[in-house]
């Protein structure tokens, strides 16, 4: 009788520490810990971690140089080792070809740096950004936008606000291809000569009417004729737009020939350029074998939003 009657406490003890739910998480515990160390310890899994750091990318901060003023940072790569395990360990073996990426952000942003002017992106990133500036031209802008089109290519149109007024038709054709809509003054003047009111007055208007009228709110302003002061970029900034200059010029208002303008840009042309060009005769032949001979370079096409942002233009 003693000895049922011992087994049977025993029974009820074990019924009640595998039934009392901090028992069942202090299992589940060590076994989650047991898997997870298993892992870490298997050579696949400590192989990717060694071979890692080799493959690995740092990111690179925003920073003003002295002659290109603003440039924006780059965002750099680390491996995701248990992605990267998961995805080797049915073969067992390491393979470049298999490692998962993570980018990896710089510590000082565009954001960061105090107002400056910016020519370019930066210069590791593959990709290229049109500039087109608008405050006549109309008669070229339909082939430009089909061109744009047929190519899945975004631009960015910088639009003088007298522009704008008088032609809402054109500026939301523009916007509604999905086109980036910039500042670019009101009245096209000398921004360099004007009163810090006079330069407010020419930004804030051109991004009403622009608002107004497409329904989008600029985040870049590009000063006509590319002549400005700090000044104007410290206004420009207060309205929350980055000033954007360029690093290439197809200089199209000349009326060069379009062979001379695709080689006027193809031997300047690098990573992060910024293009000039505006809606002219010579730059509507040239943009479909333009875009065509860009691409075949393996540099890709964006906006300058795109172009200017951390994120990081992933190539086999």
């Amino acid at each position: 009788m003693k000895k049922f009657i011992l087994l049977t406490a025993f029974l009820i003890g074990a019924w009640f520490l595998a039934s009392n739910s901090f028992t069942y998480k202090y299992l589940l515990h060590l076994k989650t810990n047991s898997a997870a160390v298993s892992v870490h310890e298997n050579p696949l899994y400590r192989e990717i971690e060694t071979k890692a750091p080799q493959y690995e990318v740092k990111p690179v901060d925003a920073k003003i140089d002295p002659v290109w003023k603003a440039i924006p940072g780059y965002n750099g790569l680390k491996v995701d080792v248990g992605k990267s395990y998961s995805k080797m360990k049915k073969d067992g073996e390491f393979s470049r070809e298999l490692l998962v990426f993570e980018e990896v952000s710089p510590k000082v942003h565009l954001s960061d740096l105090p107002p400056a002017a910016i020519y370019k992106g930066h210069p590791e990133k593959p990709m290229v950004s049109f500039i087109i500036n608008v405050a006549w031209g109309n008669e070229y802008l339909s082939d430009m936008l089909a061109t744009l089109k047929r190519h899945h290519v975004k631009a960015d149109f910088f639009l003088e606000g007298r522009w704008v007024k008088n032609n809402p038709d054109f500026a939301k054709m523009i916007a509604d291809a999905g086109h980036d809509v910039g500042n670019h003054s009101f009245t096209h003047p000398d921004m360099k000569s004007l009163s810090p009111a006079k330069i407010n007055e020419e930004i804030a208007k051109t991004n009403d009417v622009i608002e107004a009228t497409t329904g989008k709110m600029p985040k870049w302003f590009a000063p006509p004729s590319g002549s400005y002061k700090e000044e104007v970029v410290k206004i420009a900034a207060a309205h929350r737009l980055g000033t954007v200059m360029w690093s290439v010029d197809t200089i199209d208002w000349q009326k060069p020939s379009p062979e001379v303008l695709i080689s006027r840009v193809n031997g300047k042309l690098h990573n992060g350029a910024l293009i000039l060009m505006h809606p002219t005769d010579s730059t509507a032949k040239a943009l479909d074998r333009l875009i065509t001979e860009i691409k075949a370079r393996n540099l890709e096409i964006g906006t300058v939003t795109e172009m200017l942002s951390e994120k990081r233009i992933m190539k086999n």
